[in-house]
């Protein structure tokens, strides 16, 4: 098979993880205002939906740790499901299907960023190429970014939900298609943890794993409840979607930004030290809708939230690597899973709870209180800069 260089790489990366998360993970939350519309979807029913997609994610994190294939053939099986489970959205409108649809995105989500992460960040590192991983995730938000611009266009052209459904499946097909060559052309060998049970880990070590996980855990919870219902909030605050469809655009594009120049930021700070700041900033963006109930309060959300939300998981995925080393992939997916259970409870929350405004706000100052504390306990216990 052909070589293919670090650039390409990167860029066959960027566009996994947009299909992956982007698509895979988060077209929902700017069509469940269109869903609404169009389906008379309630906001506790769609918070179902939504947890739905992260059992299914945790649930593929859970058995990503199990998977014996090559990461590149995992990473383009799910990818190709991604397609065909968004595009199965837009042709039913039984609800009991779209939990099954969207808990089954949500596992081949969880492959697509595990094994990615896993195949990418592994051949960066072998070619000394490690400050092009920002590349790769900032992926993440730009499949967010693409997606809330297409739902901005398909509600001007008066698409309805369903199409949208379809339009974004046959997006996610057509990235794949982009990705494929790179995946292809450049298998890595299979991380070691992937195919022979590891060692198990010192006591140390696991106490060294231990803060870490239940941080992601924290992150997790704090993060999916604006990550979640963001322009639904917008939406009660300005009808028109020319207005409050901006809301998941800007935080694709400060997800985006923000990733770029996460690689910068790792060679000046340690991984938890710039982990630790981001759960604070997102803290403030969590609680910001609370204070500043206006779409000023929803702009500086989705820019704290998704301006930190992807230099936290790349922060992670490095630390990943430097706890554990020898199987690296496996602690990715451990932190996956704990990251799954903290953000299947918020839409469940939401769903369970008494409908209404204060419910959300109640929920928004727990979810900020929580990544403030996790926030300074990383801080305590920043570790030196990795090489």
């Amino acid at each position: 098979m052909r070589q293919i260089s670090s650039v390409q790489v990167a860029l066959s990366g960027l566009l996994t993880l947009a299909v992956a998360m982007g698509i895979g993970r988060f077209a929902f939350t700017p069509l469940l205002p269109m869903m609404e519309k169009d389906t008379g979807l309630s906001l506790a029913r769609g918070g179902w939906l939504a947890a739905a997609n992260y059992l299914g994610y945790f649930l593929g994190a859970l058995s990503a740790i199990r998977l014996r294939f090559a990461p590149s053939r995992i990473v383009l099986v799910s990818l190709l499901a991604i397609g065909g489970l968004t595009a199965a959205m837009g042709v039913t409108d039984d609800q009991a299907a779209w939990l099954v649809l969207r808990g089954l995105a949500g596992v081949a989500s969880a492959w697509a960023l595990i094994f990615a992460s896993a195949w990418g960040l592994q051949v960066l590192a072998a070619a000394g190429a490690s400050r092009l991983t920002g590349v790769m995730y900032a992926g993440v938000g730009f499949g967010i970014a693409l997606a809330g611009v297409l739902c901005l266009v398909f509600f001007g052209l008066a698409w309805s939900s369903a199409q949208v459904w379809i339009a974004l499946g046959t997006v996610a097909w057509l990235l794949t298609f982009l990705a494929a060559p790179g995946l292809h052309a450049a298998p890595p060998p299979a991380p070691a943890g992937m195919h022979a049970p590891a060692a198990p880990p010192a006591p140390r070590a696991a106490h060294t794993a231990l803060r870490p996980v239940i941080a992601y855990s924290l992150f997790g919870f704090g993060y999916i409840l604006p990550a979640t219902f963001l322009p639904a909030m917008a939406k009660r605050l300005i009808a028109d979607p020319a207005l409050f469809g901006w809301a998941w655009p800007v935080f694709g594009l400060a997800a985006l930004g923000s990733t770029l120049i996460a690689g910068r930021l790792l060679r000046r700070f340690s991984n938890r030290t710039l982990w630790g700041t981001g759960h604070l900033v997102m803290g403030i963006g969590v609680i910001v809708p609370v204070i500043l109930p206006d779409m000023l309060g929803i702009v500086l959300s989705a820019i704290c939230v998704g301006g930190t939300f992807m230099v936290i998981t790349f922060a992670a995925m490095q630390e990943a690597r430097c706890v554990a080393p020898a199987h690296p992939a496996r602690l990715m997916a451990q932190l996956t899973a704990a990251f799954a259970i903290g953000q299947i409870l918020g839409p469940l929350l939401v769903s369970l709870l008494p409908p209404g405004p204060h419910t959300l706000d109640a929920l928004l100052s727990v979810a900020a209180a929580l990544l403030m504390l996790s926030g300074i306990g990383l801080l305590r216990a920043r570790q030196p800069r990795a090489s």
